[in-house]
């Protein structure tokens, strides 16, 4: 390659790195104007925009990464979630929809902080907090002006707000118990007790609470007597049962939200990772059709106040995350902002198309194949591992994807046993000692390009980003002999290590997902990758944050130690100014680049 083509290697993986992306819609309460969080300067922040559509105007200016804003009932406040450094010691502050009077509403340091909402009159900010024990979130309310906060959970578990009634007097409170288990709390002022709504078996799941419009009942997203998840309602009587309002056989139910009139609920559904937005009656629950969508992921719905708009952030393979409007009368679909993609032909981009195969006990499998526009099959091709594990691969836009494709470098994300999406059961396959069969699904997974005629054997990649790193390290341990090249990005190597270093609150609860670090050591020890790293044969990457308190540095260190000392290629990249992942525009660069460079070089 001579230098002129490097260059422009070089400038177009750039350019697809910098495409920006927005997301956290939230209406003015007279539905004018909406808030939102946009890296459209490089460093994620909040702007305005009028909801008929314009030039959006810039809020903050922090120095935090911001990843979420809720703009008060009374119109004088912004809430603003914004993350030091990228990590998780997330902290709350207000300001003035102008951005002025910027004031800190939790205790900073490194306790971890969740904005839940507002009051109704404007006066409150609610949110969970591990400040004052580290290894659960309780919830808290603090009034602007006040002093302390008002803790209102008791701890233990993983508390955060789901709903405020009108008047502030109720609370709908969900606790994660363990991951893949969770409950749905009523709380009344002013005692503030806990009254238990969804008594079950675990596992099961209780998410997205909502009060009805006249407050007499709770919707809820749930899988509490079905695989599925599905719509469920509960009257707020005592001796009330949850019955199911609405579910499909062939989805689960991702999403929702109700208008405030209590009339209309829109859902999204998911269907193998592709999502489908509907809209329901709630007094006659007649489905009303919404036509197709411009991009195959839908969320973040908001409803304006006079119900007659639906906000949501869409994005696709091909489709940078942007903030779309839906007419709910005429059923048309307005984009509101538009994130920059200078030098990027959003047209030339590659979709992805979903793939069934079966893995070694004949569990059926699904991923997603992004084949490059030049060149025929068998292409070196990248598997690459989504996060969670009960994450869920989908095809939304991703830069490392493209720049990839542009190389002429193929990618297959697969959904192996443990992902979300596919049912109660098919999440929980991978369960403490099951994991070694979601390793097995690894080889599967190859083995199915392979047999297709989609890969070849010796130039296969792997690749992922936290739990999707465990599943790099491990597959390049468990098939040394099946990967040229491994890219891994901020994931667990050591599960004792990481028990030991992460979010107490993330220990507590991933006990059963993973294993007791005190009564299943031996267990923790046969599925950390750490300990077969003298198998890898791989050249490998590594890219992390400093400031990660999820999967903390130490996990990428012992990675690069191990394999150093064993003289494979290896290069180590630190990011000094992220925490979980990398959000700062020059970061996403130069971890495009050396992704890119990486597996060029060895496939």
């Amino acid at each position: 390659m001579t230098v002129e083509s490097t260059r422009k290697v070089s400038e177009a993986i750039a350019l697809m790195a910098k495409v920006g992306r927005c997301w956290s819609p939230s209406f003015a309460p007279d539905g004018s104007e909406l808030a939102f969080v946009s890296d459209l300067t490089g460093n994620p922040q909040v702007w305005r925009t009028p909801a008929a559509g314009g030039f959006p105007a810039a809020v903050t200016a922090f120095d935090e990464q911001v990843s979420r804003v809720i703009w008060s009932p009374d119109a004088d406040w912004l809430a603003v979630e914004s993350a030091p450094g990228g990590g998780m010691n997330s902290q709350i502050d207000i300001v003035r929809p102008d951005g002025s009077e910027r004031r800190r509403m939790t205790t900073g340091g490194i306790s971890n902080n969740w904005l839940g909402g507002w009051s109704k009159d404007g006066q409150s900010v609610f949110y969970s907090s591990n400040v004052d024990t580290l290894d659960s979130m309780a919830c808290f309310r603090r009034t602007i002006g006040a002093g302390a906060a008002e803790k209102l959970t008791s701890d233990g578990g993983t508390a955060t707000v789901e709903d405020i009634s009108a008047d502030g007097s109720k609370l709908l409170i969900k606790r994660v118990a363990y991951r893949g288990d969770s409950n749905i709390f009523l709380l009344e002022a002013p005692a503030w007790r806990e009254r238990l709504l969804t008594a079950h078996e675990p596992p099961a799941s209780f998410e997205n609470a909502r009060l009805s419009d006249d407050e007499r009942a709770v919707f809820v997203i749930s899988n509490h007597d079905a695989d599925l998840t599905c719509l469920c309602r509960r009257s707020l009587e005592n001796g009330a049962h949850w019955e199911t309002f609405r579910a499909r056989g062939d989805a689960e139910l991702a999403e929702f939200a109700l208008s405030s009139d209590g009339e209309l609920a829109a859902l999204v559904w998911n269907i193998a990772g592709r999502h489908e937005l509907e809209l329901l009656g709630l007094a006659d629950r007649e489905i009303r059709p919404v036509g197709e969508l411009p991009g195959e992921i839908v969320e973040s719905l908001r409803f304006s106040p006079d119900g007659s708009t639906l906000v949501m952030c869409i994005t696709g393979a091909r489709t940078p995350q942007d903030i779309w409007l839906l007419g709910i009368d005429s059923g048309s679909c307005q984009q509101l902002t538009r994130s920059p993609h200078a030098g990027v032909d959003l047209e030339q981009l590659v979709d992805a198309r979903l793939l069934e195969y079966r893995a070694h006990d004949g569990l059926a499998l699904t991923g997603w194949h992004y084949a490059p526009r030049s060149g025929n099959a068998p292409y070196p091709t990248v598997l690459s591992f989504h996060g969670g594990p009960e994450g869920q691969e989908q095809p939304r836009f991703r830069y490392d994807y493209q720049a990839l494709l542009a190389q002429g470098i193929a990618i297959f994300a697969p959904n192996v046993r443990g992902s979300s999406g596919f049912g109660k059961r098919f999440v929980n396959l991978d369960n403490g000692a099951l994991r070694f069969d979601a390793i097995q699904d690894i080889d599967s997974t190859a083995q199915f390009l392979i047999d297709s005629g989609l890969a070849e054997a010796g130039r296969l990649g792997i690749m992922g980003g936290s739990y999707g790193g465990y599943m790099t390290m491990a597959g390049m341990a468990a098939f040394p002999d099946l990967f040229a090249a491994g890219v891994n990005l901020y994931g667990v190597v050591n599960f004792k290590t990481f028990f030991k270093r992460t979010e107490p609150w993330m220990a507590s609860i991933s006990k059963i997902e993973y294993g007791d670090p005190d009564t299943e050591g031996d267990l923790l020890d046969a599925l950390s990758p750490i300990h077969k790293l003298a198998q890898v044969k791989a050249p490998t990457l590594v890219l992390h944050g400093a400031n990660d308190t999820n999967v903390p540095v130490q996990e990428a260190e012992q990675v690069v130690a191990a394999l150093r000392e064993r003289e494979l290629p290896v290069e180590y990249i630190l990011f000094p100014d992220e925490g979980h992942g990398f959000y700062n525009e020059q970061n996403r660069v130069t971890a495009a680049a050396a992704i890119v460079s990486w597996f060029a070089k060895y496939l």
